[in-house]
């Protein structure tokens, strides 16, 4: 998985190819080539910025004691509806899905980070 996420932060591959046509003539008048691009990929200090972020405006947190190595029932007392909630926000601030399977596993800022971060279409 890291190096599927290393490779398309690299690599630009072909979406799709639309003909743009003139308003009145009708014809093609040239191409438009749409790319998936990874280049604005995140870095990994935004990433974590953003999920501590996320963490500390959840309302039932004390910001105080966020850090990225903080996991979330252990050390902020939270319950797993908490840790589900806390995964939405994350999907929400990212505009990515996380799989269920997946996010039963996020139950820290670190997992969280490293998830977001090897994520290839996390914005």
């Amino acid at each position: 998985m890291a190096l599927r996420a290393a490779l398309l932060r690299h690599v630009r591959i072909p979406v799709q190819t639309l003909a743009v046509t003139g308003a009145k003539l009708k014809q093609p008048i040239g191409f438009l080539r749409l790319m998936s691009s990874h280049d604005d990929h995140l870095n990994k200090e935004e990433v974590i910025e953003r999920v501590l972020s996320v963490v500390k405006s959840f309302p039932k947190v004390d910001p105080s004691r966020v850090t990225p190595d903080v996991h979330f029932q252990k050390d902020l007392g939270l319950d797993s509806l908490d840790n589900v909630e806390i995964v939405m926000a994350l999907e929400e601030e990212f505009k990515l899905e996380i799989p269920d399977k997946e996010a039963d596993k996020l139950d820290s800022c670190n997992l969280a980070i490293e998830y977001i971060y090897n994520h290839p279409m996390a914005g």
